[in-house]
């Protein structure tokens, strides 16, 4: 299992197949909520995507986008079904990582949902640390978990 990232921008056709994937499973998952999480994840306004490949076929994917002069925002952040459990998600989320500070920026936030265990999992084991407030839009939701990691 050869894996190969590419960075992409948001119009790139396999970020948005994943995308649709990520939606479907989201709203499986978030249940009587997704509309309210969907409305933040417009894809339109991310300029810095990875897409992960193995034998050219797109299994995964992430993206970042400008959350303030300091941080990024990590955003999208998806590995299909059958390709789970294999690194490609601490492979994704660590290029996302190096491109940020590429940027100049010196943290990385998230936000997921409580329901989303193997996300929670993932972003404790990337060392990610639980924010004591969540950050903008997710401030008062109650199912939302926000992290932060110096970059």
């Amino acid at each position: 299992m050869k894996l190969e990232i590419k960075r992409t921008n948001s119009e790139n056709s396999d970020f948005i197949k994943l995308v649709k994937e990520l939606d479907a499973y989201l709203k499986i998952t978030d249940g009587a909520d997704h509309d309210f999480y969907n409305q933040f994840n417009n894809i339109d306004v991310i300029k810095y995507v990875v897409v992960a490949y193995i034998s050219d076929k797109p299994v995964g994917c992430g993206a970042i986008k400008h959350f303030n002069s300091d941080a990024m925002e990590i955003k999208r952040m998806f590995v299909s079904d059958g390709f789970r459990g294999k690194g490609i998600a601490v492979e994704i989320l660590s290029n996302l990582e190096s491109w940020a500070k590429e940027k100049h920026y010196k943290k990385c936030l998230l936000e997921t949902g409580e329901r989303q265990v193997e996300a929670v999992r993932l972003y404790s084991k990337m060392n990610y640390n639980l924010m004591k407030t969540n950050y903008g839009q997710y401030e008062d939701v109650v199912n939302s978990l926000c992290f932060e990691k110096n970059i």
